[in-house]
């Protein structure tokens, strides 16, 4: 419907710089890092901004740094925008990785890297697709913008800072879910917990609460002879790995290897967090500690979508997922318990809260901190969803129907914004995980349906 010859030639020609170009921005570890002039996000943040900013000015966009929040880059005629949104920061690499996580390097046809999917891929993606198609010369009845946002896994102040100072897109999309499209996002929310008191153990796990911790680890008051005739026992039945090793001739160390994966899909993970606090509740702890570490296991229990609190429920907008993603917890208690939650849209914040605290609050854990995302739902007759389902059935041969997820994408910022790709059906998801990859052959099917989108969307001939 929306493919053209000459754009799709143009691509082709053009995927030696495709790849190189994601492979230069993969090299950037742009983790969200401490505030500096011009670099609200650290740096690192800002050196991918920058990079990706560089790249569209040299093929003749137009583009405008946002104060380090966030930039754009511009081509196409008409009163009405058309928003392609993305993002450059990442999530920490995490461990268990085979191939460095900023390396770029590749293996078998395949990109590895912290943001090949998630979302840097997928937004050099973009920028080549639109450049195939101002470079082909297509009459254009819109705008496109590309706006590469720097913040969205940290709270997205990036969004924030755009929507104050600059135009709003009678359109948006996001490649930054899975195809066909997603037209429906879950609400999100956050809560931190803390529980103080005298400890005598440590626990540490996770950095971002939107991610299944990988790795948790606790040091104990015990000596190494005690604790491992238990560990073995119960390792025999664990598909969790372990290991501990003696800090001296009365404390000890244990490392407890799960594995990370989005938290809204939590279920294809394994919670490390959650594991090691079995295991401690079958150590002979000092009482004080063996009652905090019994109560957390009886309120979390291994679960995902927050069977024992309560909040088990489901909607159009799909079943409510929980992921307790960072735990801080040294000798004053627990300083933080982040817990991240992706619940219906029919749900209200007060429901949520009110079952958290009722659980939490009687084992002394109390709220420091929650926020609030409300999800969206964009309807499937609307232009935007229309058309870009028909870009998909096009390129692909098959029937394509608007997804719901528990995700949260800048689509739930915008008005009429939806996620379009990058995710293909029945290709194995990497997103947050260790050894994150893109195939050279998915990337280049998403610069032909993304480029098919700018074409469908903003182009005079796709009437």
């Amino acid at each position: 419907m929306h493919m053209n010859p000459k754009v799709d030639a143009w691509l082709d020609a053009h995927q030696g710089a495709i790849v190189e170009a994601v492979q230069n921005i993969i090299a950037i570890p742009s983790v969200k890092g401490e505030p500096a002039p011009g670099a609200p996000f650290g740096t690192e943040v800002k050196a991918a901004l920058d990079n990706a900013l560089m790249l569209a000015e040299g093929m003749g966009f137009a583009t405008k740094d946002l104060d380090g929040y966030a930039g754009y880059a511009e081509f196409g005629a008409g009163e009405e925008l058309v928003g392609v949104l993305c993002h450059l920061d990442v999530v920490p690499a995490g461990v268990g990785w085979t191939h460095p996580p900023f390396g770029g390097e590749i293996h078998d046809g395949r990109i590895y890297g912290r943001g090949t999917v998630d979302d840097k891929g997928p937004a050099i993606a973009a920028l080549y697709a639109m450049a195939a198609v101002k470079e082909c010369g297509l009459p254009m009845k819109r705008r496109v913008r590309l706006i590469l946002g720097c913040d969205e896994e940290s709270g997205m102040q990036c969004l924030d800072h755009y929507c104050k100072c600059e135009e709003i897109p009678a359109m948006s999309f996001s490649p930054d879910a899975e195809y066909p499209l997603v037209n429906s996002e879950k609400h999100g929310f956050g809560a931190n917990y803390q529980l103080p008191y005298a400890s005598s153990i440590t626990v540490q796990a996770g950095e971002r609460s939107n991610v299944v911790p990988g790795e948790a680890t606790a040091t104990v008051p015990l000596p190494l002879s005690r604790i491992l005739p238990i560990m073995e026992a119960y390792m025999e039945k664990s598909e969790y790995g372990c290991s501990a090793e003696a800090l001296d001739e009365a404390s000890a160390k244990i490392i407890m290897r799960g594995l990370s994966a989005h938290a809204s899909l939590p279920d294809q993970g394994r919670n490390a967090f959650f594991a090691l606090i079995d295991l401690l509740d079958k150590l002979p702890l000092p009482e004080a500690d063996a009652k905090a570490v019994s109560d957390l296991v009886r309120a979390f229990n291994f679960e995902c979508h927050g069977e024992s609190f309560g909040l088990d429920k489901t909607d159009a907008s799909g079943r409510l997922t929980l992921n307790v993603g960072v735990i801080n917890w040294d000798e004053t208690g627990i300083r933080r318990l982040s817990i991240d939650i992706r619940a219906p849209i029919t749900m209200e914040r007060g429901e949520i809260e009110a079952a958290l605290d009722a659980r939490l609050n009687p084992i002394g854990l109390t709220a420091a901190r929650t926020s609030f995302s409300k999800g969206y739902c964009v309807p499937p007759e609307s232009e935007l969803v229309s058309k870009l389902l028909k870009v998909y059935s096009a390129r692909t041969g098959e029937p394509a129907a608007p997804l719901a997820i528990g995700g949260g994408t800048y689509a739930r910022h915008l008005p009429n914004a939806v996620a379009f790709g990058c995710e293909i059906p029945g290709h194995e998801a990497s997103i947050h995980m260790p050894n994150e990859y893109i195939t050279i052959e998915d990337l280049m099917f998403n610069v032909h349906v993304l480029a098919d989108a700018i074409i469908a969307l903003g182009c005079e001939c796709s009437d």
